[in-house]
Protein backbone atom coordinates (compact mmCIF):
# COMPACT_ATOMS: atom_id res chain seq x y z
CA UNK A 1 0.00 0.00 0.00
CA UNK A 2 1.68 3.64 -1.01
CA UNK A 3 0.90 6.69 1.25
CA UNK A 4 -1.67 8.44 -1.44
CA UNK A 5 -3.65 4.78 -1.42
CA UNK A 6 -4.17 4.66 2.99
CA UNK A 7 -7.85 5.83 2.95
CA UNK A 8 -10.04 7.54 6.08
CA UNK A 9 -12.64 5.35 7.07
CA UNK A 10 -14.98 9.01 7.24
CA UNK A 11 -16.01 12.07 4.55
CA UNK A 12 -16.19 13.97 7.92
CA UNK A 13 -12.65 14.08 9.87
CA UNK A 14 -14.13 15.05 12.91
CA UNK A 15 -17.09 12.70 13.40
CA UNK A 16 -16.49 9.42 15.66
CA UNK A 17 -17.23 6.12 14.72
CA UNK A 18 -17.82 3.57 17.04
CA UNK A 19 -15.76 0.89 17.57
CA UNK A 20 -15.62 -2.22 20.20
CA UNK A 21 -13.15 -3.41 22.35
CA UNK A 22 -12.71 -6.89 21.62
CA UNK A 23 -9.99 -7.95 23.91
CA UNK A 24 -7.55 -6.39 26.34
CA UNK A 25 -3.96 -8.16 26.91
CA UNK A 26 -1.81 -6.71 29.41
CA UNK A 27 1.85 -5.88 28.22
CA UNK A 28 3.39 -4.81 31.60
CA UNK A 29 1.51 -3.92 34.79
CA UNK A 30 0.46 0.04 33.46
CA UNK A 31 0.59 -1.09 29.29
CA UNK A 32 -2.06 -3.20 27.48
CA UNK A 33 -2.70 -4.08 24.03
CA UNK A 34 -6.36 -3.38 22.61
CA UNK A 35 -7.74 -5.10 20.36
CA UNK A 36 -11.00 -3.37 18.62
CA UNK A 37 -13.37 -3.43 15.76
CA UNK A 38 -15.67 -1.26 14.52
CA UNK A 39 -19.51 -1.44 15.24
CA UNK A 40 -20.22 -1.04 11.77
CA UNK A 41 -19.01 -4.22 10.04
CA UNK A 42 -18.56 -2.31 6.80
CA UNK A 43 -16.50 0.32 8.39
CA UNK A 44 -13.94 -2.62 9.34
CA UNK A 45 -13.99 -4.51 5.75
CA UNK A 46 -12.68 -0.64 4.60
CA UNK A 47 -10.75 0.43 7.31
CA UNK A 48 -6.66 0.39 6.37
CA UNK A 49 -3.98 2.28 6.79
CA UNK A 50 -0.54 2.78 6.56
CA UNK A 51 2.09 1.86 9.38
CA UNK A 52 3.05 4.56 11.37
CA UNK A 53 -0.25 6.30 11.03
CA UNK A 54 -2.43 7.25 14.32
CA UNK A 55 -6.18 7.92 14.89
CA UNK A 56 -8.00 9.80 17.35
CA UNK A 57 -9.52 7.51 20.39
CA UNK A 58 -11.90 9.07 22.43
CA UNK A 59 -13.15 7.69 25.74
CA UNK A 60 -16.51 9.39 26.28
CA UNK A 61 -16.68 11.53 29.56
CA UNK A 62 -12.97 11.65 29.95
CA UNK A 63 -11.48 12.97 26.80
CA UNK A 64 -9.76 11.77 23.46
CA UNK A 65 -5.68 11.51 22.66
CA UNK A 66 -4.38 10.39 19.70
CA UNK A 67 -2.44 6.49 19.68
CA UNK A 68 -0.64 4.74 16.68
CA UNK A 69 -2.28 1.95 15.06
CA UNK A 70 -0.09 -0.93 16.26
CA UNK A 71 -1.14 -4.59 14.65
CA UNK A 72 0.04 -5.11 11.04
CA UNK A 73 -1.70 -3.76 7.92
CA UNK A 74 -2.67 -6.99 6.59
CA UNK A 75 -4.72 -7.45 9.89
CA UNK A 76 -8.53 -8.08 9.24
CA UNK A 77 -11.27 -7.91 11.41
CA UNK A 78 -9.96 -5.56 13.66
CA UNK A 79 -6.84 -3.75 14.75
CA UNK A 80 -4.95 -3.17 17.97
CA UNK A 81 -3.33 -0.09 19.94
CA UNK A 82 -0.98 -0.49 22.54
CA UNK A 83 -1.39 2.49 25.43
CA UNK A 84 0.34 3.46 28.79
CA UNK A 85 -1.40 4.53 31.71
CA UNK A 86 -0.16 7.81 32.24
CA UNK A 87 -2.77 10.10 32.33
CA UNK A 88 -6.67 10.72 33.26
CA UNK A 89 -7.33 9.46 30.07
CA UNK A 90 -4.99 6.11 29.74
CA UNK A 91 -5.99 5.40 33.55
CA UNK A 92 -9.66 5.35 32.81
CA UNK A 93 -9.03 3.20 29.77
CA UNK A 94 -7.18 0.89 32.20
CA UNK A 95 -10.36 0.09 33.56
CA UNK A 96 -11.93 -0.99 30.07
CA UNK A 97 -13.25 -4.29 29.76
CA UNK A 98 -14.05 -6.29 26.71
CA UNK A 99 -17.21 -5.25 24.97
CA UNK A 100 -16.69 -1.56 25.82
CA UNK A 101 -17.35 1.18 22.95
CA UNK A 102 -14.58 4.02 22.35
CA UNK A 103 -14.71 6.78 19.77
CA UNK A 104 -12.40 6.85 16.58
CA UNK A 105 -11.62 8.71 13.84
CA UNK A 106 -8.53 8.19 11.16
CA UNK A 107 -6.39 7.28 10.63
CA UNK A 108 -4.13 10.29 10.02
CA UNK A 109 -0.69 11.54 9.00
CA UNK A 110 2.21 10.34 7.16
CA UNK A 111 3.39 6.49 8.16
CA UNK A 112 6.58 5.18 7.24
CA UNK A 113 8.29 5.05 3.65
CA UNK A 114 7.18 0.46 3.06
CA UNK A 115 7.24 1.23 -0.60
CA UNK A 116 10.64 2.67 -0.33
CA UNK A 117 11.53 -0.07 2.15
CA UNK A 118 11.28 -2.77 -0.28
CA UNK A 119 14.25 -4.34 -2.01
CA UNK A 120 16.18 -2.72 0.61
CA UNK A 121 18.12 -3.56 3.78
CA UNK A 122 16.18 -2.65 7.17
CA UNK A 123 17.50 -1.55 10.80
CA UNK A 124 14.69 -1.07 13.13
CA UNK A 125 15.35 1.02 16.46
CA UNK A 126 13.33 1.27 18.91
CA UNK A 127 13.21 2.60 22.42
CA UNK A 128 10.39 1.67 25.27
CA UNK A 129 6.94 2.69 24.49
CA UNK A 130 8.86 3.72 21.07
CA UNK A 131 8.27 0.01 20.04
CA UNK A 132 4.69 0.36 19.35
CA UNK A 133 4.87 2.42 16.06
CA UNK A 134 7.16 0.38 14.83
CA UNK A 135 5.64 -3.00 15.18
CA UNK A 136 3.07 -2.47 12.38
CA UNK A 137 6.43 -2.05 10.14
CA UNK A 138 8.09 -4.76 11.95
CA UNK A 139 5.08 -7.04 11.19
CA UNK A 140 4.55 -6.03 7.26
CA UNK A 141 8.10 -7.19 6.80
CA UNK A 142 7.65 -10.33 8.04
CA UNK A 143 4.52 -11.29 6.62
CA UNK A 144 5.88 -9.87 3.25
CA UNK A 145 9.37 -10.94 3.91
CA UNK A 146 10.72 -11.77 0.46
CA UNK A 147 9.75 -8.45 -0.72
CA UNK A 148 12.99 -7.06 1.69
CA UNK A 149 16.90 -7.32 1.97
CA UNK A 150 18.14 -8.01 5.94
CA UNK A 151 15.41 -7.19 8.88
CA UNK A 152 17.94 -5.98 11.88
CA UNK A 153 15.80 -5.41 15.25
CA UNK A 154 16.95 -3.16 18.30
CA UNK A 155 14.89 -2.26 21.05
CA UNK A 156 15.78 -1.37 25.15
CA UNK A 157 13.85 -0.73 27.60
CA UNK A 158 14.08 0.45 31.11
CA UNK A 159 14.06 -2.76 32.47
CA UNK A 160 13.16 -6.60 31.65
CA UNK A 161 9.28 -6.01 33.26
CA UNK A 162 8.94 -3.10 30.29
CA UNK A 163 9.75 -5.07 27.47
CA UNK A 164 6.65 -4.80 24.93
CA UNK A 165 5.09 -7.58 23.04
CA UNK A 166 7.08 -10.33 24.94
CA UNK A 167 5.82 -13.86 23.56
CA UNK A 168 6.73 -11.90 19.46
CA UNK A 169 10.44 -10.62 21.00
CA UNK A 170 11.29 -14.72 21.23
CA UNK A 171 9.82 -15.17 18.14
CA UNK A 172 11.69 -12.79 16.38
CA UNK A 173 14.53 -13.87 18.14
CA UNK A 174 14.60 -17.02 17.09
CA UNK A 175 13.91 -16.44 13.12
CA UNK A 176 16.60 -17.10 10.60
CA UNK A 177 15.72 -14.28 8.81
CA UNK A 178 15.73 -11.39 11.57
CA UNK A 179 18.75 -10.09 13.64
CA UNK A 180 17.46 -9.30 17.21
CA UNK A 181 18.85 -8.02 19.32
CA UNK A 182 17.90 -6.30 23.08
CA UNK A 183 18.76 -4.69 25.98
CA UNK A 184 17.56 -3.10 29.28
CA UNK A 185 18.93 0.30 31.39
CA UNK A 186 19.39 -1.79 34.67
CA UNK A 187 18.06 -5.37 36.16
CA UNK A 188 16.88 -4.82 39.27
CA UNK A 189 15.65 -8.19 39.46
CA UNK A 190 18.48 -10.04 38.56
CA UNK A 191 16.48 -11.87 36.12
CA UNK A 192 17.56 -10.46 32.50
CA UNK A 193 20.68 -12.61 31.26
CA UNK A 194 21.04 -10.24 28.41
CA UNK A 195 22.95 -6.87 27.63
CA UNK A 196 22.63 -4.25 29.79
CA UNK A 197 22.96 -0.85 29.18
CA UNK A 198 20.78 1.90 26.98
CA UNK A 199 20.10 0.77 23.50
CA UNK A 200 22.86 2.75 21.96
CA UNK A 201 25.18 -0.08 22.84
CA UNK A 202 23.61 -2.26 20.67
CA UNK A 203 25.26 -0.67 17.35
CA UNK A 204 28.70 -2.74 19.45
CA UNK A 205 26.56 -6.27 19.13
CA UNK A 206 25.22 -5.63 15.69
CA UNK A 207 26.92 -4.73 12.30
CA UNK A 208 25.12 -2.33 9.62
CA UNK A 209 25.96 -2.11 6.03
CA UNK A 210 24.90 1.60 5.21
CA UNK A 211 24.67 -0.28 1.79
CA UNK A 212 20.81 0.10 0.52
CA UNK A 213 19.54 0.22 4.22
CA UNK A 214 17.07 1.79 6.06
CA UNK A 215 16.69 2.70 9.71
CA UNK A 216 13.29 3.08 10.87
CA UNK A 217 13.98 4.80 14.50
CA UNK A 218 11.37 5.67 17.69
CA UNK A 219 11.86 5.92 20.90
CA UNK A 220 12.13 8.51 24.00
CA UNK A 221 13.11 12.63 22.80
CA UNK A 222 16.63 11.78 24.64
CA UNK A 223 17.40 8.45 22.90
CA UNK A 224 17.43 9.96 18.92
CA UNK A 225 20.24 12.63 19.31
CA UNK A 226 22.29 9.55 20.28
CA UNK A 227 21.09 6.93 18.03
CA UNK A 228 20.96 9.82 14.74
CA UNK A 229 25.22 10.18 16.05
CA UNK A 230 25.31 6.44 15.76
CA UNK A 231 24.22 6.07 12.65
CA UNK A 232 25.84 9.28 11.34
CA UNK A 233 29.15 7.27 12.14
CA UNK A 234 28.16 4.13 9.99
CA UNK A 235 27.58 6.63 7.15
CA UNK A 236 23.75 6.03 7.15
CA UNK A 237 22.57 8.66 4.69
CA UNK A 238 20.09 10.99 5.93
CA UNK A 239 17.60 10.98 3.75
CA UNK A 240 17.32 6.87 4.69
CA UNK A 241 16.69 7.10 8.12
CA UNK A 242 13.27 8.06 9.34
CA UNK A 243 11.91 8.63 12.93
CA UNK A 244 8.26 9.20 14.61
CA UNK A 245 7.96 12.29 16.90
CA UNK A 246 4.44 11.19 17.39
CA UNK A 247 5.18 11.93 21.20
CA UNK A 248 5.20 15.32 20.83
CA UNK A 249 0.91 15.44 19.46
CA UNK A 250 -1.81 16.12 21.66
CA UNK A 251 -5.55 16.93 19.59
CA UNK A 252 -3.84 15.27 16.41
CA UNK A 253 -6.16 17.58 14.01
CA UNK A 254 -3.15 20.74 13.97
CA UNK A 255 -5.08 23.31 16.31
CA UNK A 256 -3.36 23.14 19.55
CA UNK A 257 0.15 23.93 18.38
CA UNK A 258 1.47 21.75 21.12
CA UNK A 259 3.23 19.54 18.04
CA UNK A 260 5.07 22.43 16.11
CA UNK A 261 8.66 21.61 15.19
CA UNK A 262 9.88 25.05 12.75
CA UNK A 263 7.60 25.02 10.58
CA UNK A 264 6.35 21.89 10.59
CA UNK A 265 2.91 20.57 12.97
CA UNK A 266 3.96 16.88 13.96
CA UNK A 267 0.17 15.06 13.61
CA UNK A 268 -0.26 17.05 10.25
CA UNK A 269 3.07 17.17 8.51
CA UNK A 270 4.39 13.70 10.24
CA UNK A 271 4.31 11.91 12.75
CA UNK A 272 7.01 9.96 10.35
CA UNK A 273 9.72 12.06 9.12
CA UNK A 274 13.43 11.93 7.59
CA UNK A 275 16.51 12.75 9.23
CA UNK A 276 16.93 15.31 6.74
CA UNK A 277 13.52 17.08 6.81
CA UNK A 278 13.19 16.99 10.75
CA UNK A 279 17.12 18.71 10.78
CA UNK A 280 16.17 21.47 9.09
CA UNK A 281 12.81 21.69 11.78
CA UNK A 282 14.41 23.69 15.39
CA UNK A 283 13.39 21.59 18.36
CA UNK A 284 12.29 18.38 16.33
CA UNK A 285 15.50 16.29 17.59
Amino acid sequence: MTQSTATRTEKNAYQYNMARIVRVTPQTPDTNLYTVEYVNKDQQKQFNFIPGQFMLLSLFGHGEAPFGICSSPNQTGSFDFCIRSVGSLTNALQNLAQDSIVGLRGPFGHGWPMEKLKGKNVVIIGGGIGLVPLRPAILDILENRDDYGTLQIMYGARCPEELLFKDELYIWDNRRDVEYVATVDRDDEHCWAGNIGVVTILFDRITISPKDTYALVCGPPIMYKFVMRELEKIGLPDDRVYLSLERRMKCGVGHCSHCLVGSKFVCQDGPVFSYKEAKTQRGAV
